[in-house]
């Protein structure tokens, strides 16, 4: 008789094939296929991208500012807050110059086809774009190496554009990309790249609630380690604590 753990190669394959499959498939009916954009829903129905944060001001005062929702404007399953007029005006104008890369996912993931996070406090201004990241260890895996991150975020980003970020990221987990680097494979390149630097402690919060539970925005929204961004105009804070953002990538302190 053979045991189950001596059962055919291809038999274990068929049943973790089978169970992934119910858990992709439970998963669509219970959540959807998730949006297209990083968006977080306000309470009056509309998309907001990066938790309600100004994208024209990254470029114009250099770090995070929060938006206002009487100053906004909308685009296809996105709407954008703005800290004022002008930098509406500025973006609507050119809307293509100062939206995030990668629909505002996690850049870090985008170089591997995954849309997964949104932190609008960890951020990168490269070549004239500005890139987005889903929190400190997005930032830190990037910054081994921009140029080749941007690469292939940019290769594969035609793939992932128009597909929701939920069906988007099981579908890569599922069928990697041939250059995909898991956790072990970017803290030895980390610390290649910064011999005796070690990368900040980050809880990210897990697959299942990553994937599943919440929105990409989530944990810069409640503060989950780190200090609480908030959703503009739907949470306490802001306005209540208006001026503090979680620190700048390389001042994180767990």
């Amino acid at each position: 008789m053979t045991s189950k753990s001596s059962a055919p190669f291809w038999k274990l394959a068929g049943r973790r094939f089978a169970a992934l499959g119910g858990m992709l498939l439970l998963a669509l009916l219970l959540q959807g296929c998730g949006t297209p954009w990083a968006t977080m829903r306000n309470s009056q129905g509309e998309e907001v991208m990066l938790l309600g944060h100004d994208p024209v001001a990254y470029f114009t005062v250099g770090k995070p500012t929060y938006g206002d929702p009487a100053i906004k404007s909308t685009l296809p399953a996105r709407t954008y807050y703005f800290a004022s007029a002008a930098n509406k005006r500025l973006f609507d104008a050119a809307p293509e110059k100062y939206e995030p890369q990668y629909g505002g996912f996690c850049a870090s993931g985008a170089a591997f086809a995954l849309k997964l996070g949104s932190d609008p406090t960890e951020f990168e201004i490269v070549g004239g774009k500005l890139y987005i990241f889903g929190d400190i260890l997005g930032h830190q895996a990037w910054s081994i190496d921009p140029a080749w991150n941007i690469r292939h975020g940019d290769e594969v980003w035609a793939e992932a554009r128009d597909v929701g970020w939920r069906w988007q990221s099981l579908k890569r987990y599922a069928s990697k990309v041939a250059w995909y680097k898991n956790s072990a494979d970017i803290r030895r390149d980390w610390e290649a790249k910064f011999p005796g630097r070690a990368p900040a402690a980050y809880d990210p919060g897990g697959m299942l609630t990553n994937l599943f539970l919440k929105g990409p925005g989530w944990r810069a929204r409640e503060g989950f380690g780190q200090p609480v961004v908030g959703f503009v105009g739907e949470d306490a804070c802001p306005p209540a604590c208006a001026g503090r953002h979680s620190r700048r990538f390389g001042e994180y302190t767990p």
